[in-house]
């Protein structure tokens, strides 16, 4: 005599669950990856409501205690714009991306405007948001 029960157990594993999961990291990890900047230092920026969309090739940062840095290597002020020429090397439209602690006076920021100005750069001021 054959016993059966009525009520089944499904065996199978569903998948919908777990791809939610991965996709949800995936969402996470994009967003936080681009609030994150690979070279950053430590500096106050001023506020601005303004945005850029233009791409930038070089980023030079000037610390409170007015040190230069070239995409985030420390380096002279004597060969600042010639550490800026190479690595801006030929680019087609070269633009560069200030970040000044608001401490810093404006006499060291307006060096590097110079230098952008005098080789026909492009020049972004970073400021932070409201």
């Amino acid at each position: 005599m054959a016993i059966s029960s009525r009520n089944k157990v499904s065996v199978t594993f569903s998948m919908s669950s777990m791809t939610d999961i991965v996709f949800l990291l995936l969402i996470f990890f994009i967003i936080v990856s681009t609030m994150v900047s690979p070279n950053a230092l430590k500096v106050l920026l001023p506020k601005s409501s303004a945005k850029t969309t233009s791409p930038q090739t070089v980023s030079v940062s000037i610390s409170p205690d007015i040190q230069y840095y070239l995409n985030g290597n420390l380096i002279d002020p004597e060969s600042l714009e010639n550490g800026i020429k190479k690595a801006v090397g030929d680019a087609k439209k070269p633009g560069i991306v200030l970040h000044c602690d608001k401490s810093v006076a404006i006499e060291h920021a307006v060096k590097v405007m110079d230098i952008a100005n005098r080789n026909r750069f492009e020049l972004v001021l970073a400021t932070k948001a409201k």
